[in-house]
Order: C-alpha cells, then sequence, then structure tokens
C-alpha cells in the first residue's frame, strides 16, 4: 500500500509538472479569476464551458469573483493601483462601453479573437449588431422583467401582467422589490406616468424627466425592498417576503422550473439587455494568452447554445440559435409568446448618464 501511494503521489507529482511545463511552454497563465454575477448564471456559464475547457486543460485553475455588479469601482480602483487582478469579466452592455471608453478594457478584433460559425460564417457577421462596443463580447441576450408569488393574488384579482400593476397598491398590495439603480426603474416609472415608449430617454435626459421618474417611483417608495443582487428577488419570491419583484428573467425561469415555487412571470415591457465578457486592459502576456485560448472555446457556437440548456437567456450567435433545446425555447425572451410588449435599453444613454443619475438616484434613496 506504501509503494502504491508512493507511486501515485509520484505519478501525480509528475503529471502536474508535465502540465505546468506545457502551460509555460505555450506562454499561458495555468489559471485564471473569472468575474461574473453568481447564482444560476454563474452555474451556467461553469456547466456549460468552463468545466469543459478545465477537462480540456487539467493544467488550468479558474476562481470566480462574484463582483460584477461593482465591476466598473472596482476595475478603476485596481487600474490606479496599478494591480489588475481579474483575467476576464462579466458585464452589461453599458458597463462595457464605459470601461472601453475610459480605456479599462482591451480593443479587440472578433475575425481574429472569436470562432467562426460552423458554417464558416465570420464571428463578426455571426454577432453582428450585438457587438456595441470594440472591447465587447456578448454572450446573452436577457431581460429584466416582474415575478409575482401566485399566492398572494388577492382574491377575484386578475393576476398581474401588465408592468403598471407594479405601480398600484391599491389593487395589488404587498411588497415590491426593485433593483437599487436608476436603470429600468426610471424608465418603468415614466412609462407608468404617461410618457411614450419612444419618448423616455428624450424625457430622462432633463432634470424634469427625472424628477418625474423619482416621482412616480415615491409613490411605490415605502413598500419597496431594494435589491443589489439578482439572486435577491428570487429568494424573497421563494420565501414570500414580497409579492412581486424585478429581477433577471433567467432567475425567474429557475425558480419557477427548477423550485417550483409559487411563482408567475410578468413579461409586460421587459427590458432586453445583453451579457458579455470584457478583458481587462493591460493584462500579462501569460494571462492574456490563457484568456485568449478560453474565449475562442467558451463563446463558441455550440458552448453559447449549451449554455441555453441551463438558463432561459438567448445566445448571442444567430449559429447558436437553431441548436437551443425545444423545451427551453418558449422560456426564452425573444419567444414571440413572450415579447409581445419590450422595451429597448438604450445602452449609450445609460453609457453617458449613468454616473450622474446614480449620484442623483442615491441622495434620493437615502431620503
Amino acid at each position: 500500500m506504501k509503494f502504491s501511494k508512493t507511486m501515485m503521489a509520484t505519478t501525480a507529482l509528475t503529471v502536474a509538472t508535465g502540465t505546468i511545463a506545457f502551460a509555460a511552454a505555450h506562454g499561458m497563465s495555468d489559471s485564471m479569476t473569472l468575474v461574473s454575477w453568481g447564482g444560476a448564471y454563474q452555474d451556467s456559464q461553469q456547466k456549460a464551458y468552463v468545466e469543459p475547457y478545465l477537462e480540456m486543460h487539467p493544467e488550468v485553475s479558474s476562481t470566480w469573483d462574484e463582483s460584477s455588479a461593482e465591476a466598473v469601482a472596482k476595475l478603476r480602483a485596481m487600474n490606479e493601483a496599478g494591480n489588475v487582478t481579474w483575467d476576464l469579466v462579466d458585464v452589461v452592455a453599458a458597463d462595457a462601453i464605459r470601461l472601453c471608453d475610459e480605456g479599462l478594457a482591451m480593443e479587440y478584433d472578433p475575425d481574429e479573437l472569436l470562432a467562426a460559425a460552423p458554417d464558416g460564417t465570420s464571428a463578426s457577421d455571426d454577432f453582428g449588431d450585438l457587438i456595441v462596443s470594440d472591447c465587447y463580447i456578448p454572450q446573452i441576450v436577457y431581460s429584466t422583467t416582474f415575478g409575482y408569488r401566485t399566492d398572494m393574488v388577492p382574491e377575484g384579482v386578475e393576476a398581474p401582467s401588465q408592468i403598471c400593476d407594479v405601480f398600484d397598491l391599491e389593487k395589488y398590495p404587498g411588497k415590491r422589490a426593485l433593483e437599487k439603480r436608476p436603470i429600468n426603474n426610471m424608465e418603468w416609472a415614466l412609462l407608468c406616468d404617461g410618457v411614450a415608449k419612444a419618448d423616455v430617454y428624450d424625457v430622462l435626459e432633463t432634470d424634469e424627466g427625472q424628477d418625474q421618474a423619482l416621482a412616480k417611483l415615491g409613490t411605490i417608495k415605502d413598500e419597496v425592498i431594494w435589491w443589489s443582487a439578482g439572486a435577491d428577488t428570487p429568494q424573497l419570491l421563494a420565501d414570500g417576503e414580497i409579492f412581486m419583484g424585478s429581477t433577471y428573467n433567467g432567475r425567474l425561469f429557475s425558480v419557477i422550473v427548477d423550485q417550483k415555487q409559487p411563482v408567475g412571470m410578468m413579461w409586460d415591457a421587459q427590458v432586453f439587455d445583453l451579457d458579455g465578457w470584457i478583458i481587462p486592459a493591460g493584462l500579462p502576456e501569460d494571462r492574456l494568452a490563457r484568456v485568449k485560448d478560453f474565449l475562442m472555446f467558451a463563446t463558441d457556437t455550440q458552448r453559447l447554445a449549451d449554455q441555453a440548456k441551463y438558463i432561459s437567456y438567448g445566445p448571442a450567435r444567430a449559429s447558436s440559435a437553431p441548436l437551443v433545446p425545444e423545451d427551453m425555447k418558449m422560456h426564452m425572451p425573444t419567444d414571440p409568446a413572450n415579447a409581445a410588449n419590450t422595451f429597448l435599453y438604450n445602452y449609450e444613454f445609460w453609457a453617458d448618464y449613468r454616473d450622474d443619475i446614480d449620484a442623483k438616484f442615491q441622495s434620493w434613496l437615502a431620503q
């Protein structure tokens, strides 16, 4: 037994030494720090392409940091300190635009960094208009929408189905959960205060429009629990602490389908957005080489389709869509039955106005 253990230890050491030597010979780091949002979304990333990549490369280890919600502030601080410890960061489109504009994210050529589609279509054509920034590598299309407790709908009242039901405390009394940031909340408030969908961002760029949105939000402020993490609303719904709340559609899918909680989806005025990767600017060569190798695999047609097996977010590549399992298509925000009234998120607006409106929104919250 002692001999076997010695042999096993020797073999393990030999393999480890060999794989480290392989990584070093190819100029690649043997570790990656990936930044994402935690919860069901991060789990889908882990299953769809991180675990398969690590199986192909046993010499590599990966670590998750669940700080995507604070990615802009943290990358600014890391850059200022000259110590960027993240290798790949998952962010929404508006944050990617800001990081790119500030020189904190690396610009890239899609047709060099990303795999072509199986039929030879270039990556730039396959991702198309979803590459909204020179630094952005889109992965999924998702939406922010509302879920509600089906067993808390007042007797004799129809279940909420319109976005303005969120602001109707008389018909639908009870606690709401809203994200602790202005994005989406301000748009929904203006829509429910009579502003036409086409005019929302023209109104919101004025001080008067921002005050109008905050005044509308003020009508329900006493009944709002403000959330910061995508997993908060599903947990609050599962615990019965709120009647309805906003979150990402994939999180609601998980609480409804996987956890089988008494929760319904409300798709009206769902806000489409993108999620994807940025590479922090200035990575050392060996870390950048590993990131490039990983990205070529993790964003190909099959891997993005595989992610849709685990969460109801649409893949960003056109060539992945036909590979999405049939039983998942009905849960996608882009399904025609769910997309009757969507709201198109304006990335450029929030890239330009985010800091100023954030400050105003947080001041209003503190009042």
